[in-house]
């Protein structure tokens, strides 16, 4: 014992300053991966596998399998994709055998994961649900070393069947935990082989790599020293004055400074700042004014630095034309028509999921182009289907086409319950059938006409004010008001403490922006500037002052069925395991 202890100082005092620390090579990682139910512990899904290998200097020193028992039915969609069945882990160890073991053939080492956070809190969850005390291991993220070592060059992104590739593995990973484990291996050691060729060679230097700071960072912390401690909105621009960035925050100076220092990681952002020449700061009466002026100012500038909101223009709706025999058509802009419209949708696709699904409810015609009111076209396919009333040929009678328009009308504006009722039919059957990528498709064409139903009942609602004066309290003790006209934010202020509420207010009203309202249902704003208008209005404390008319949503609107489908599709993101979050494709498509 006396030997040992005498040993150590020695072989210490003979390192260099430099070198203090665990060098990598001498480091025993255990890396791990899990399969699941399901994306969250806490939301009830259990462990279906366990694999582990255990590495020192490059060599394995053991590896570690096991299926474990969840205890329930595991989803068709994680059985195919993993290949593991009900069949297979009925005879397996649950996870209060399954762990222990895992946690003995860890014990001592560093843990390593594609996605840490999704592994190691997965375990954690289960050994706090046994009552066991964590081992307090320390954890290499090889997700968060790659997005500081791996170029877009050299991989599209940093999914480990990516990596897997691109460091050559000597195993491919197939969602099965110990050849997921193993072609983790690979990209680890290769990860670590580049950074010892910048310079990390200890897992202390390892473990601090992702929070360096460039010295081009640091020399630009003086950017920060004019702004002000207060909301507002800040641009970052080049030695041209050209815009980089747009952002906000509640405190400029705080927020400014923090991109020079280590918790900005993002290398996107890394390249704008080494860019960036000078930061302007536009101080804001309020946290609102500062999150609209941002958008406003994204979609002038549209900097290439700001991946969202840079064109608010880019919008499609659905519009249901106004003519003696009218039909559901996608469109780009809005006009001042009497026309009804659906929207704005943000892309093409959802646009015609939801044409889609009214459609399936609807037999209007499809057919593009006017129709005169005594039209002599032949049919086409789908009346033949039963799938249209075929005015094309002058069989349909005006009044049933109408009483059918009146009826989609009816649902674009106020309650969607026949587009449910016939979607959810639909849904059941191919169901029941077993017939679920093709439900899942309905389910989704549903969900985009509900959330653009709900959307445009929203938006409509504040819209049609020409004015509303809101007032809120906030954490500071100040009255922060806010006058929106036709869904655009007209002013902002903060009432003076001590000062009169109802003269300022009546000031402020008096000195906004005039707003001129906007064609149909689209507000006199960007559709974003607007939700985030109605994201403030619905908060907690907010008093109206006064408002225009009267300011509701239909009472059986859209809003009642969208928690159910929300909550559908959250379930179906904690099926999708990390690695294929941005790879959800449709499977197959019903036929029409």
């Amino acid at each position: 014992m006396t030997e040992a202890v005498t040993r150590a100082p020695r072989w210490e005092a003979q390192r260099g300053f430099d070198e203090m620390g665990r060098l990598l090579r001498e480091v025993t990682f255990c890396v791990v991966d899990l399969e699941t139910t399901g994306g969250s512990a806490q939301g009830g899904s259990m462990i279906t596998e366990i694999g582990a290998v255990r590495v020192e200097g490059g060599k394995i020193l053991g590896e570690f399998q096991t299926l474990v028992n969840p205890e329930a039915e595991i989803p068709p969609f994680i059985a195919v994709l993993t290949g593991i069945t009900n069949s297979m882990v009925a005879d397996s160890p649950r996870i209060e055998a399954a762990l222990p073991a895992f946690l003995e053939f860890a014990a001592g080492s560093v843990l390593v994961a594609h996605n840490a956070p999704f592994d190691v809190g997965f375990l954690q969850h289960f050994a706090e649900a046994q009552g066991r005390p964590w081992p307090g291991f320390e954890v290499v993220d090889t997700v968060r070393l790659a997005r500081r070592v791996v170029t877009r060059d050299e991989a599209p992104d940093c999914k480990l069947s990516s990596l897997a590739r691109t460091f050559r593995a000597s195993t491919t990973p197939n969602h099965r935990a110990l050849a997921d484990a193993r072609a983790t291996v690979d990209v680890l050691h290769g990860l670590l082989e580049r950074l010892g060729a910048l310079g990390v060679h200890t897992l202390e230097e390892l473990q601090a790599y992702t929070a360096r700071v460039s010295p081009e960072q640091r020399r630009k912390r003086h950017l920060a020293k004019p702004l002000p401690h207060a909301p507002g909105v800040y641009l970052f621009r080049d030695g041209s004055g050209h815009v980089l960035y747009v952002g906000t925050s509640r405190d400029l100076r705080t927020r400014v400074r923090s991109y020079f220092t280590a918790s900005e990681t993002r290398s996107r952002i890394g390249e704008m700042v080494a860019l960036a020449e000078t930061v302007e700061g536009i101080e804001c009466a309020t946290p609102l004014e500062a999150e609209v002026r941002e958008l406003r100012l994204i979609a002038q500038h549209k900097p290439r630095y700001n991946r969202r909101s840079r064109f608010p223009e880019k919008m499609h709706f659905l519009k249901l034309t106004n003519e003696p025999w009218p039909r559901l058509s996608l469109v780009r802009r809005v006009l001042d028509d009497d026309a009804c419209y659906l929207g704005p949708f943000g892309s093409k696709r959802v646009a015609e999921q939801c044409l889609a699904a009214l459609h399936e409810t609807f037999p209007i015609r499809q057919c593009s182009g006017r129709l005169p009111r005594e039209p002599s076209r032949s049919a086409c396919v789908l009346a033949e289907m039963g799938r249209c009333l075929s005015p094309c040929d002058g069989s349909a009678d005006p009044a049933s086409y109408a009483s059918i328009i009146e009826a989609l009308r009816h649902t674009l504006i106020h309650d969607p319950e026949a587009v449910v009722d016939v979607i959810g039919a639909k849904m059941a059957g191919l169901a029941a059938d077993e017939r679920y990528e093709e439900a899942g498709v309905h389910r989704d064409r549903l969900g985009a006409f509900l959330r653009a139903a709900s959307r445009t009942q929203r938006l409509a609602a504040l819209t049609g004010r020409s004015e509303l004066t809101a007032i809120r309290c906030d954490e500071r003790g100040r009255w922060q008001v806010h006058v929106i006209r036709h869904g655009r934010l007209a002013a902002a202020g903060v009432i003076p403490p001590g000062g009169d509420a109802h003269a300022y207010v009546a000031q402020l009203r008096a000195a906004a922006e005039t707003v001129a309202a906007g064609p149909g249902p689209v507000p006199a704003a960007s559709a974003e500037e607007t939700e985030r208008i109605l994201h403030w209005l619905e908060q907690p404390g907010v008093r109206l002052v006064e408002v225009d008319g009267a300011w509701t949503c239909p009472v059986r609107g859209a809003a009642r069925h969208l928690a159910r489908h929300d909550l559908a599709l959250r379930a179906r993101e904690a099926l999708v395991p990390f690695d294929e979050r941005h790879e959800l494709t449709t499977a197959a498509r019903p036929t029409r």
